[in-house]
């Protein structure tokens, strides 16, 4: 792949996507929900009627436009609506909670904030709560929204820049380790993605996506759906996860592609395998990103599905994709692949590692690396370096030219003298047929840290504690064994199924 070439050929804004399409293939269906069909020249309508209605609200270029909804035609329609108003999207999942919402409101300072009120209960509930008033496009196939009030103090951000400079999305992250961050993504960041990821996937406009990520998570934005759109596919779009459901869809509406985090994955196998499988036979790539993918579950669903699972890294501030497994040759283990072209990274040794450890920091420097925090300049120093480097806080090694993550730098736990990396752990953990997934964590003890676990067993499973222990003991060294294993109903778990760590501390102390 010619990278250079590749970037020369990326339009100016994310908007262009669907008049692209639209004048390419203007009749194909761009995007499907249960109510309605959009094809690519009436999504290009769609978002000219949107961006007039939010001009004509009082939103500039520059300004910060809060979407705050689930996966919808009317989510997607919004998103380019601000892009060709030359505005930012700040996209918030509607399951957020008030006061987290409130938190993002506070620090962007949004012109105004539209809901998808008809396709969640959530966004509507919100809506209400924000005193937003409910209408509808004439003639325009989206469906219900509501818009807030203008915030007359909103100053507008540097608008018109070119596309590497030019901030297209607004992402607040979950966070595993604390308060969320407003992260800023380029036009050229998520062009670039979308690109690069549909182009190694060799989507066309034969494929059918079916979207369940959140769109309000940068690996549901930039490369399940821009990339898709960037390809000429169809989107099926998908509020939320409901194993059933999406076991229908990918079956009868004969669903080519599938991203997925592990989370999905496993309960979707968890629920058909009992019924006989599941027949989809239409699909032909599987991805599982997001979160760790140990091999147990890997083995499980490439015999559910009957195709290789691919599996990748990225993270929020690399829009999101750094490598891939490569669709010709699918990884055999828990590599995430070879970097995609035109991403270079360095592994840089960490001070407390061990002398014989290949292990460290992962940095990474390309088209890809975000523009930085939001209102935060000391934290975007720390983190992306003055010639580009971005910190990815995330630990790994290179084989054969193949990219392993063995967990976070600040999630490394030193036992005993020992490096312990929680995935290892996790991955124990995960191959108890009773696990669904499991989390691990170290807190700090006198002169030591101790190794804890938190467990979620699969509905209708049993397993106690002692048992788990005993299972984990004979995979793994005495030093990594947790003095602690909790079981939980449920890991607490962001929008997108990552867990939340930092939760998982409160809960330890």
């Amino acid at each position: 792949m010619d990278t250079n070439k590749l970037i020369a050929s990326l339009p100016a804004r994310i908007d262009a996507i669907v008049s692209r399409g639209a004048q390419a293939h203007p009749d194909h269906i761009a995007l499907h929900e249960d109510a309605r069909t959009l094809t690519y020249a009436q999504l290009d309508n769609v978002v000219d009627a949107l961006a007039a209605r939010l001009a004509a609200a009082g939103v500039r270029a520059g300004d910060r436009v809060m979407l705050i909804g689930e996966n919808s035609v009317a989510l997607v329609a919004s998103l380019f609506a601000a892009s060709r108003l030359d505005a930012w999207a700040l996209v918030a999942n509607a399951r957020l909670s008030a006061v987290e919402l409130d938190a993002i409101r506070a620090h962007a300072t949004p012109r105004i904030a539209l809901y998808t009120v008809e396709a969640s209960d959530d966004a509507a509930r919100h809506a209400q709560r924000d005193g937003a008033a409910i209408e509808s496009l004439e003639a325009t196939p989206i469906g219900a929204f509501a818009l807030s009030a203008v915030d007359n103090a909103s100053t507008q951000e540097p608008h018109g820049l070119p596309s590497d400079r030019q901030c297209a999305a607004l992402i607040y992250t979950t966070g595993t380790t604390g308060a969320p961050k407003g992260v800023m993504l380029s036009h050229r960041n998520l062009l670039f993605v979308a690109a690069v990821s549909s182009t190694l996937r060799r989507v066309s406009s034969s494929d059918r996506v079916y979207a369940v990520l959140p769109i309000s998570h940068v690996f549901g934005l930039a490369s399940m759906c821009l990339g898709s759109l960037h390809a000429g596919a169809s989107l099926r779009l998908a509020a939320r996860f409901d194993a059933q459901r999406a076991g229908r869809v990918l079956s009868d509406e004969r669903m080519t592609i599938f991203q997925g985090v592990p989370a999905m994955h496993a309960k979707l196998i968890d629920h058909f395998t009992p019924r006989g499988g599941l027949n989809a036979p239409s699909l032909r790539f599987v991805y599982c990103g997001g979160s760790p993918l140990d091999m147990t579950l890997k083995a499980a669903a490439e015999a559910f599905y009957g195709v290789p699972l691919h599996n990748g890294y990225g993270m929020t501030e690399s829009s999101p994709t750094v490598s891939n497994t490569l669709l010709d040759t699918p990884a055999r283990d828990s590599s995430v692949g070879p970097l995609i072209p035109g991403v270079e990274a360095r592994i840089v040794p960490l001070a407390q590692a061990d002398d014989a450890d290949d292990t460290g920091e992962l940095w990474i420097r390309g088209p890809n690396v975000m523009l930085g925090y939001y209102r935060d300049a000391a934290q975007t120093a720390a983190t992306v370096t003055a010639d580009g480097w971005l910190k990815t806080g995330d630990l790994a090694r290179f084989e054969n030219g193949n990219l392993y993550i063995v967990g976070r730098s600040k999630e490394l736990i030193i036992r005993s003298g020992f490096n312990v990396y929680p995935a290892e752990v996790e991955q124990a953990f995960n191959s108890h047929p009773a696990v669904l997934h499991s989390a691990v964590i170290g807190r700090s003890a006198v002169g030591n840290e101790d190794v804890l676990a938190f467990v979620e067993l699969r509905p209708g499973c049993m397993a106690d504690e002692r048992e788990l222990a005993q299972w984990v003991s004979t995979r793994l060294a005495p030093y990594k064994r947790p003095s602690s294993i909790r079981i939980l109903d449920a890991l607490p778990v962001s929008a997108s199924g990552k867990v939340l760590k930092h939760r998982l501390g409160m809960l330890a102390s």
